[in-house]
């Protein structure tokens, strides 16, 4: 662990103690390797630990048991070294006694004060679906990776629906069930979430943006933009950290 992460533990270590009593929700704290440096008690009751310090110091992949550990580790890798964050990826997660059910991800990066990755944290929320409700989250999951992967085209919901094999307006329930957005609000969100950050780290300019994050000029983009973060691109750009 690198000195820059260790202090940065004891401010991560009342998050862990707020979580460390809820049931539904996996928190953790990684280094530069993916080992684990801080965790609630939710993961180690999960992959059958009985104490949380028999989990520190490993990876994912050595925790969780196959597909769960190696898809874990490789998003962690990808956090780690891309220093991008991983933002509402629904994925299966396992829950009390082992059973596989289905949560969102959220991985964030840390970074030491010369800008470099210098660990990761996150958390995993359940989803819990009611007995007898069937929700089709594979198929959801790969309708979110394709607005994540193709938000600088045009997406119908319509299209996105057939997608899941439901109606459009099933895929707006579920949406809203999941995320509590439209999908139409879930959209302009990935492409506002991704439009900051290349305002942050590009140099390109704002009409080429609003055209890589599927918008159709750039007063349109900049119209939305403000609207979502209270800032027009340009203010936002200078003023961005």
């Amino acid at each position: 662990m690198t000195p820059e992460l260790s202090s940065r533990l004891d401010a991560l270590a009342v998050m862990e103690a707020l979580f460390d009593d809820v049931e539904d929700i996996v928190f953790f704290v990684k280094d530069k390797q993916g080992r684990y440096v801080l965790i609630n008690r939710t993961v180690a009751a999960r992959c059958g630990f009985t104490s949380k310090s028999d989990v520190i110091g490993k990876t994912a992949a050595e925790v969780y048991p196959p597909p769960f550990g190696i898809e874990y580790l490789a998003q962690d890798r990808h956090v780690l070294e891309s220093g991008k964050p991983i933002k509402d990826k629904l994925e299966l997660q396992l829950y009390a006694q082992g059973v596989p059910g289905w949560c969102l991800t959220h991985k964030t990066p840390i970074f030491g004060i010369t800008g470099a990755v210098v660990g990761m944290t996150g958390f995993s929320r359940d989803l819990h679906v009611p007995k007898g409700r069937g929700e089709n989250f594979p198929e959801m999951s790969a309708v979110i990776d394709h607005i994540r992967t193709r938000y600088d085209t045009p997406l119908r919901v319509e299209d996105l629906a057939d997608m899941a094999s439901i109606s459009p307006y099933k895929l707006e329930q579920r949406m809203k069930r999941i995320f509590r957005l439209t999908a139409g609000q879930f959209i302009m969100h990935t492409r506002i979430d991704a439009a900051r950050d290349m305002l942050r780290e590009e140099a390109t300019s704002i009409a080429d943006i609003a055209v890589r994050c599927g918008f159709c000029d750039q007063s349109a983009f900049t119209r939305q933009f403000k609207a979502t973060t209270g800032l027009t691109p340009g203010v936002f750009r200078k003023t961005a950290v």
